[in-house]
């Protein structure tokens, strides 16, 4: 794979993340004006559900696909990616449908139970109905990711957020005056409606792309052939998953129930968690969006590279990824601890979002690296180190839940996730280091970002506080201060030579 289709693929991955994104805050800025926070706090406990569906019928056999279909490809065994592309699908139904059966039975015993909150039980009912299709349209995805036509799987997600945006807008006033298991349960719905309209454009897009191809090279796979390799590479990672979902979860139901502990109310518990997890951590994450992207797109570019021994090809996309996601992730905390208490009145009208995103802000550079060397890991096929590295994580953050919380209030976790995070990113940058032999260049890397990143924030925090908070409101003066701060973070970078115009032109050629 050329490193044109890596940077392309990640460029329209982040377009459309980028969209979706925003889009995604205006729903939830909306959905938080009509549901409050602890209607967030609901919506988030179906996540846990929601993740585990999810992982069970779709993510081991999605990211194999996206593997396998590269590595074919690239020896030109066209037959094979098609029949590999077929099983897969069959295989995501067929278990996606025994899991939505599984929910939608269980659904007061896991509302009850195991989210300890019965007003999750239609929610989870009708959460079911879209795992089958949600399998479906992964397994798909990955089959034009690893063909590296990234605009598909990118107009998906578009479509599904703004097919979720447009049930929410149109059903609001027949569900939330009903109460907060309703306004939880419409959520669901259009998270539901949006998932089968994506899955409904990405299978007429396969057909589509199918159709214009006609390609006459039979399979040299036989179709137990087939089976053997794709489940001997979806199992493990599905089981890897599976067992990082399940902590997660864990994670996730216990933050309320040890919130409880520290002597708020139940309502207060849900409210408190609503705001960090559906307000401020989609904030953090949002830059992110650059980020996964790349690691979204690596995970073919590397496999291809490393299936046809380009070492070199390799070693250039590992440390490219690390630069630009160095970059990304210092700026970003440049932005969250500089402006963190206007992000949150302006989006939220929330002050203590603010509070939490100061918290959250140092944390972004190992999030970020976090993601793009998990994709470079798994791109080499090292799975089993992803999910090793990943369930330390996850015991480290329910150890700091279990424990801090009751003492700490939300801070213990805040302060776990920090941990969690740095502990993670060294143990998967370990590996790669192991693996490539790339060189660090922490000056080039991290040293000039963060001081381009200083220079920047005490720049622009001078113009908001003293020209644009007293000529304009707060959502135009920190609009105006975000664009001049993303633009003067540019150019102390290249002012400290930590990009380049060399660098400027690969991106251009590579578009």
């Amino acid at each position: 794979m050329s490193k044109k289709n890596v940077v392309t693929g990640a460029l329209i991955l982040t377009v459309a993340s980028f969209i979706t994104r925003i889009l995604g805050f205006i729903y939830r800025i909306y959905m938080s004006n009509l549901i409050g926070a602890e209607g967030m706090g609901l919506f988030q406990l179906i996540f846990p559900i929601y993740m585990l569906a999810w992982t069970l019928s779709a993510s081991g056999i999605s990211l194999s696909v996206s593997k396998l279909i590269a590595q074919e490809n690239a020896k030109r065994e066209y037959g094979n990616m098609h029949r590999i592309l077929k099983i897969s699908v069959g295989l995501s139904i067929g278990i996606g449908c025994v899991i939505s059966a599984i929910i939608y039975i269980f659904a007061p015993f896991l509302a009850t139970l195991v989210i300890r909150e019965p007003r999750t039980i239609l929610a989870l009912k009708i959460l079911a109905s879209c795992v089958p299709f949600m399998a479906a349209a992964s397994s798909i995805k990955g089959y034009f990711y690893g063909m590296q036509k990234m605009s598909k799987p990118a107009i998906s997600q578009v479509l599904e957020q703004v097919t979720r945006m447009m049930v929410i807008y149109f059903l609001a006033g027949l569900f939330i005056p009903k109460g907060l298991s309703y306004a939880c349960a419409l959520a669901v719905l259009g998270m539901c409606i949006g998932e089968i309209a994506s899955f409904l454009y990405i299978f007429i897009s396969y057909k589509r792309n199918k159709s214009k191809k006609k390609l006459s090279k039979k399979p040299s796979l036989t179709l137990f052939q087939s089976y053997g390799i794709l489940l001997s590479m979806a199992i493990p990672l599905t089981g890897s998953r599976f067992v990082t979902s399940i902590l997660s979860s864990i994670e996730n139901i216990l933050i309320p129930i040890q919130l409880q502990l520290f002597g708020m109310t139940n309502s207060e518990a849900i409210g408190v968690y609503g705001k960090f997890s559906g307000m401020a951590m989609p904030l953090i994450f949002f830059p992110s969006m650059l980020t996964g992207s790349l690691s979204m797109a690596l995970i073919p570019a590397v496999s291809e590279a490393s299936a046809v021994k380009n070492t070199k090809q390799i070693l250039r996309t590992v440390s490219k990824s690390i630069h630009f996601t160095c970059l990304i992730g210092i700026g970003a905390t440049c932005i969250f601890s500089v402006f963190p208490k206007e992000l949150g009145l302006a989006i939220y009208k929330q002050a203590d979002v603010g509070s939490m995103l100061y918290s959250m802000a140092w944390i972004c550079p190992f999030f970020y690296l976090q993601s793009t060397l998990g994709g470079i890991l798994n791109g080499l096929g090292q799975q089993m180190t992803t999910f090793k590295n990943n369930v330390i994580n996850s015991i480290i953050c329910i150890s700091f839940v279990y424990f801090l919380i009751p003492k700490l209030g939300l801070l213990g976790f805040i302060w776990g996730v920090i941990v969690s995070s740095i502990v993670t990113t060294l143990l998967h940058l370990g590996k790669v280091l192991k693996f490539t032999s790339i060189t660090l260049e922490l000056n080039k890397w991290i040293i000039k970002p963060a001081l381009a990143a200083t220079a920047t924030g005490l720049t622009t925090k001078y113009l908001m506080n003293t020209y644009f908070l007293a000529k304009f409101p707060l959502k135009f003066s920190l609009f105006l201060t975000l664009i001049i701060t993303c633009i003067t973070y540019i150019v102390f970078l290249f002012l400290l030579q930590s990009i380049s115009k060399d660098d400027v032109r690969m991106l251009k050629d590579s578009i």
